[in-house]
């Protein structure tokens, strides 16, 4: 099983004050986070899309060409890239060229896009979110498994024998499909045999498992080897030296932004009871000690059969030190040891 950190670039806030941190300092720290997951071996690292004053990151692959730089074995990609908004022959030739800055290492996660914001911003309707999200999807997978490529579709101009340039490292890249609890897409990603990477942010975990037997009849029916099925989840996680004392320090930074997030979908406030019970035994809360995480994943690699967890680490934007804290106890004491009960 594959660990790796995912994020979406939150930037520090303080209502209290008004303080707002700049994007080029929450950046500049990105690119110091990831030069350490790759120093303690870490498998990947996943950057997510958003066009919000409280994150950083609009364009993932930005961020993955300036991390190319300062890696040498990493996994570098989107978590996720809004595709439904996105030029699929740009984002292809974007997510092309970080592979070869890489030397083979982009990977592409396509979302649909929980958040809203980049449709207007880009000119779509909503009203065509679905359709949009298949006809680009299948676009992008073609550009990935053929050198000369024609096309039409509905929401584009045709494509009449033209080569994309420039063509990536790898074979094709890596295109994996991120999953909230949406049945259908949990079902395309199965018929097209796509790794699947499933959100679980909220409930008990367990809730999921047919939603994996879903995917996994899907993708078997549809003629995919089940030896090579990729599987993975991505749920909020942190860790620190005591479990006590990073639930303690943790809350304040992770409720004030899902209070955030919630005043603009009628989310009531976000308490400390839910946040301790999200912790819990069947909660989607990864946050305490490594002996805790290293319980947790395996229980999930268990439950789900993965074949990779991604933790999703900078929600309200822990400070850089903290940041840099956790990252340190996931590369040398939770993935090892997770690792070494596997094998």
């Amino acid at each position: 099983m594959e660990l790796g950190i995912g994020m979406f670039g939150d930037v520090r806030i303080n209502e209290k004050t008004g303080y707002i941190q700049t994007a080029q300092q929450r950046l500049s720290e990105i690119i110091e986070e990831v030069k350490l997951m790759d120093e303690v071996g870490l498998d990947f690292f996943g950057i997510g899309e958003h066009h919000r004053p409280d994150y950083a990151v609009s364009s993932p692959e930005i961020i993955l060409a300036a991390a190319a730089s300062v890696t040498k074995n990493i996994k570098l990609g989107s978590a996720v890239s809004v595709i439904s908004s996105a030029d699929p022959v740009k984002l292809f030739q974007d997510f092309s060229s970080v592979d070869n800055l890489s030397n083979g290492r982009a990977e592409i996660m396509a979302g649909r896009g929980s958040f809203i914001e980049s449709f207007p911003l880009y000119g779509y309707d909503l009203a065509d979110y679905e359709a949009l999200f298949d006809e680009k999807l299948k676009l992008l997978l073609t550009l990935n498994k053929n050198e000369v490529v024609n096309w039409r579709g509905n929401f584009r101009m045709p494509i009449q024998k033209q080569t994309i340039y420039p063509r990536p490292v790898q074979p094709e890249i890596p295109i994996w499909v991120a999953v909230g609890g949406t049945t259908s897409s949990v079902i395309r990603a199965g018929k097209l045999g796509l790794p699947i990477m499933f959100a679980i942010i909220g409930g008990d975990p367990a809730n999921f498992v047919p939603l994996f037997e879903v995917y996994k009849q899907a993708y078997e029916d549809n003629g995919h080897d089940l030896a090579k099925i990729q599987v993975g989840v991505h749920m909020h996680s942190f860790f620190g030296e005591d479990n006590q004392q990073v639930a303690d320090e943790y809350f304040p930074i992770y409720g004030a932004q899902m209070d955030r997030i919630g005043k603009s979908r009628n989310w009531p406030p976000f308490t400390r009871p839910q946040f301790d019970h999200g912790r819990g035994t069947n909660g989607h809360l990864i946050v305490g000690d490594a002996e805790l995480a290293v319980d947790r994943i395996l229980k999930f690699h268990e439950l789900f059969g993965l074949t990779r967890f991604s933790a999703h680490m900078d929600v309200g934007a822990p400070s850089h030190k903290d940041m840099m804290k956790s990252i340190e106890i996931f590369g040398t004491k939770i993935a090892p040891n997770v690792k070494k009960s596997l094998s």
